[in-house]
């Protein structure tokens, strides 16, 4: 499974290229905001460090919600960085439309706020690269997003779509190993929750022992 994060934090997205694991990176509008980018200009500028900093995949997404707008915004993201700029677009009627024009120019498009296996249908008929079924939100209102992975990787694996299953929505790290069980393609998560599979309390301990032990033959 691949390794996303999903973040506008340049810290953190380094802090996860330095790892060795990671395969890429998504941003939204919410997550840009957070890290105080603001313009069109100042947005792409960081879009294009974000793009020089990792070898795979960075998803952007266009802030219009109709197709003119999209398409506008689609190939003006996709010209900051050809090779690694995913246009990502929402799972609207518009949307559809719109990764639909993209796939046909061979541009990489990531559909997302998906929530429905009927969604996931549509975007990869249109031809999308990636789906981004949103698990946590799911599970916030007392829906399984697993199940929904479950769904998504059965269905396309049955009629042989090459469209892959990114799971978004990410909270934690049990949500991470949940996905690898489910067969997604790519999780993007939190660098918390990537780090949180490090996290043993028998490594720690047998860090300790084996310490101790290294020190004692001094």
């Amino acid at each position: 499974m691949k390794f996303f994060i999903d973040t506008a934090n340049l810290d953190q997205i380094r802090q996860a290229q330095s790892l060795g694991i990671l395969d890429g990176v998504t941003t939204n509008p919410s997550l840009m905001a957070k890290e105080g980018v603001k313009g069109k200009k100042q947005i792409f500028k960081h879009y294009k460090a974000i793009c020089d900093m990792v070898d795979g995949p960075v998803s952007a997404e266009v802030f219009s919600t109709d197709f003119k707008g999209m398409i506008k915004e689609g190939e003006e993201l996709h010209k900051i960085d050809p090779d690694k700029i995913t246009i990502k677009l929402p799972c609207t009627e518009d949307g559809i439309k719109a990764v639909k024009y993209f796939s046909q120019k061979g541009y990489r498009t990531n559909c997302t706020l998906v929530f429905t296996v009927g969604q996931a249908l549509l975007a990869a008929k249109a031809g999308a690269t990636f789906c981004s079924p949103f698990i946590g939100r799911l599970d916030d209102i007392g829906e399984d997003g697993i199940q929904l992975i479950e769904q998504i990787v059965d269905m396309y694996s049955y009629y042989g779509f090459e469209t892959q299953v990114l799971a978004a929505s990410i909270r934690h790290t049990n949500h991470i190993l949940r996905c690898i069980e489910a067969g997604a393609d790519v999780a993007t998560c939190p660098y918390k929750s990537i780090i949180g599979l490090i996290d043993h309390p028998l490594t720690t301990k047998g860090l300790e022992i084996f310490c101790k032990a290294a020190e004692s033959m001094k």
